[in-house]
């Protein structure tokens, strides 16, 4: 195998030739890190105008998720290598190919969450702490789904552990709508992945691979709904808590109704349960994250601006 083929072998394993989880990982690490900056301002009894985080913050964030979400997919690709290669959609992944080894996968595992761990060194003691949490999850979570049919709640809590990691970082500690953050993405997390385990529902039966999607069973799509709905009552709660005090008010509350739409136009795609048309609600998805991270970017930079 040439050089570029082992590289070409290792960007597949790492999903950097695939973004959409990159950005489903990232985007709300990116929200919690905006969100703790707001707190901060309010627990220093600060003008809420000062509610911004540092440049600093915002970029060691963006690079960690990016770097854990290629580790999970390493970690992940290690986990299911006797597996992938009896699903369509996988089997041509570079473990269930041959083009790399378990070895491999491991080595790469372990150098991305060091690189990522380097990150820590620019911040506060206590992050370093509740990155264990991170890595552990990371670790555990693509094993869950030989034994559990909850591995998207595993690989929620390991996508969604930014969040309270950024609240530490940026106020000490976390709190109540810290946790509730980290709840709205877990419900969030849990729905579209089980659109993305929907897909792939008939081979998992065949290999007995469990998941969500086979728990729900024909109550799958109005499952993922309710998650939904969740996502967005205890999204519109934190948005409360944080922009009403502000010249905002509840304005911000409001910009959550697009996100209803999405999920609305999601759900009608999933009802038919057809792999192809599951996978694309799956995909957009993206919309989600990248709209909500505007509406709070915008959000925040409006009420730095205007208090």
């Amino acid at each position: 195998m040439t050089f570029n083929d082992k590289l070409q072998a290792y960007i597949q394993l790492t999903r950097f030739d695939k973004p959409v989880g990159i950005e489903l990982l990232l985007w709300p690490t990116l929200w919690g890190v905006l969100f703790a900056a707001m707190g901060q301002a309010q627990q220093q009894g600060e003008s809420i105008t000062a509610g911004l985080p540092s440049l600093s913050i915002f970029v060691i964030f963006a690079l960690g998720a990016i770097l854990m979400r290629a580790a999970g997919c390493a970690i992940n690709d290690f986990a299911d290598r006797k597996v992938d290669g009896h699903v369509t959609r996988t089997k041509g992944r570079p473990l269930a190919d041959g083009r790399l080894s378990s070895k491999e996968a491991i080595a790469a595992f372990l150098i991305l969450v060091l690189l990522s761990g380097s990150l820590l060194f620019f911040l506060p003691i206590k992050v370093f702490y509740w990155s264990f949490g991170a890595v552990v999850l990371a670790f555990i979570y693509p094993f869950m789904k030989r034994y559990t049919h909850l591995p998207q709640v595993f690989l929620a809590a390991a996508f969604g552990w930014a969040i309270p990691m950024a609240y530490v970082a940026i106020t000490g500690t976390t709190d109540i709508w810290c946790w509730l953050l980290f709840l709205a993405y877990m419900c969030w997390t849990v729905a579209y992945d089980t659109q993305y385990a929907m897909a792939d529902r008939e081979d998992d039966v065949k290999i007995g691979v469990k998941s969500t999607a086979i728990l729900f069973g024909r109550f799958d799509v109005v499952i993922i709904s309710i998650l939904q709905t969740l996502f967005l009552l205890i999204m519109g709660v934190v948005f409360w808590h944080y922009f009403t005090p502000t010249s905002l008010g509840i304005t911000p509350v409001f910009g959550l109704a697009l996100v209803a739409m999405m999920f609305a136009k999601q759900n009608s795609a999933c009802a038919s349960r057809n792999p192809t048309a599951c996978f694309q609600a799956f995909l957009a998805n993206i919309w989600v994250g990248r709209y909500v991270f505007i509406l709070v970017a915008v959000s925040c930079i409006w009420t730095s601006l205007n208090g």
